[in-house]
């Protein structure tokens, strides 16, 4: 199954400074992710070497990988890799660091950051590439010709392609902002924390504190029980179904059945089960709903909204960047509604590191009347200080009606008289 032994594999990439990878996984109807294999590629003075690593082999050590993998030296090559460092981290118990992921890094390169891996080939090395084994089932052995050989061709051309958008990162001047994103897949997981998932249960906030502690109970018991027997958590309970559960908190088998979303098998295995977890979660301390992580949006926000994101489309295009590395509407939206209340700045990705840089700190000075915005001749957008007459926003008090218009107004004004 492999070309060279994994240790020998580890000693040339930590020599080489570099190496690459990629996995194969199946996902389906388990609890966890389990990975099949793991593509390495190695390119020294001794050439180009590829590495398929057949990650179900019992006994399989992967402890070289895993040094490698941590070694700040060395940099991990990978290509939409969030998937890959998550499965890696778990399976091999380790850090990974000095990642550079060949999609993040083409949204820093004028291409898109969404861009599938062979879109980047044939855009940047003109190399085109069959994708006929995607989806084929990677948990069954033997492996097929056909699967040996995608495995290898989906790292074969993985370092030219990040030594081509390297040098274009690096003439452009945003190398160090691409490798600044990167550095957020370090901590790349795919643990299912009750916490978190709890949080993100539909209309969580709308139970009131003393059943969104029963919803939490029954969360932790799906979570575990879903472990233990690897099958997707949601298929054991789903999401609906534990706020329905937790809303009602039945108490009886009778009354459980009348709980739409929680199917007659699972009443039948564990509806016993149910009962005492819902009676353990009316005993837990009650669950306040947080705060809200966004300042509440107005209808006077929507004009802003459309003209903050004419102003970030303005500068990602002329930096050549990919638009959605830097902002969503959601990140736009609380940002508005933080200026129009005169709020603390909401901790979004656009005002901070060098997205603010970019343009969060314009953004902000746009949205409080110091910047216009027109269209020039080439029909780009002209960015200019406001006249000092336009910015008087501080002598209007909170909430009054020309301090919820005036940030759109002094930043409308260069247009309207256009």
């Amino acid at each position: 199954m492999t070309d060279a032994p994994l240790a020998q594999f580890a000693a040339r990439a930590q020599a080489a400074g570099r190496f690459g990878l990629d996995t194969e996984f199946v996902g389906e109807g388990r609890y966890r992710t389990l990975l099949c294999l793991i593509q390495l590629v190695v390119s020294d003075g001794d050439g180009l070497d590829i590495l398929v690593v057949d990650a179900l082999e019992n006994g399989l050590d992967l402890e070289p990988l895993a040094s490698v993998l941590a070694d700040p030296g060395v940099s991990v090559v990978v290509h939409a890799g969030r998937q890959d460092v998550a499965l890696l981290r778990r399976y091999a118990q380790t850090a990974v660091s000095s990642i550079f992921d060949t999609q993040v890094a083409a949204g820093f390169a004028g291409l898109s950051a969404q861009a599938a891996y062979d879109t980047l080939l044939r855009e940047l090395l003109g190399v085109r590439v069959q994708k006929s084994a995607s989806y084929t089932r990677w948990d069954r052995r033997p492996l097929n010709v056909e699967q040996l050989a995608y495995a290898r061709e989906d790292v074969l051309h993985l370092l030219e392609m990040a030594d081509t958008l390297e040098r274009r990162l690096d003439a452009s001047g945003r190398l160090e902002w691409a490798c600044e994103e990167c550095r957020a897949l370090e901590t790349a997981t795919d643990a299912r924390e009750p916490e978190q998932l709890f949080a993100r249960l539909p209309r969580i906030n709308s139970l009131g504190p003393s059943q969104r502690a029963i919803a939490y109970e029954l969360v932790v018991y799906r979570e575990q029980l879903a472990e233990q027997q690897d099958r997707p958590a949601g298929v054991v309970l789903s999401d609906v179904a534990i706020v329905e559960l937790a809303k009602r908190a039945p108490r009886t088998p009778e009354q459980l059945e009348q709980i739409r979303g929680v199917n007659a098998g699972s009443l039948r295995r564990r509806g016993i089960d149910l009962l005492a977890v819902i009676a353990d979660g009316t005993r837990r301390p009650a669950i306040a709903v947080g705060e809200r992580n966004h300042e509440p949006g107005s209808p006077v926000d929507a004009p802003q909204i459309a003209l903050a994101e004419a102003l970030v489309r303005a500068r990602v295009l002329e930096a050549g960047l990919a638009y959605e590395l830097v902002a969503a509407r959601a990140d736009l939206a609380a940002i508005v509604a933080s200026v129009r209340r005169r709020a603390a700045q909401p901790e979004v990705r656009t005002l901070s590191g060098w997205r603010g840089e970019l343009v969060g700190n314009e953004l902000l000075a746009m949205l409080r009347g110091e910047r216009s915005l027109s269209v020039g001749p080439e029909g780009r957008l002209d960015i200019t200080v406001a006249p000092a007459s336009e910015v008087d926003l501080e002598d209007d008090p909170p909430g009054s009606p020309s301090a919820e218009r005036e940030p759109a107004t002094g930043a409308l004004a260069q247009r309207r008289s256009s």
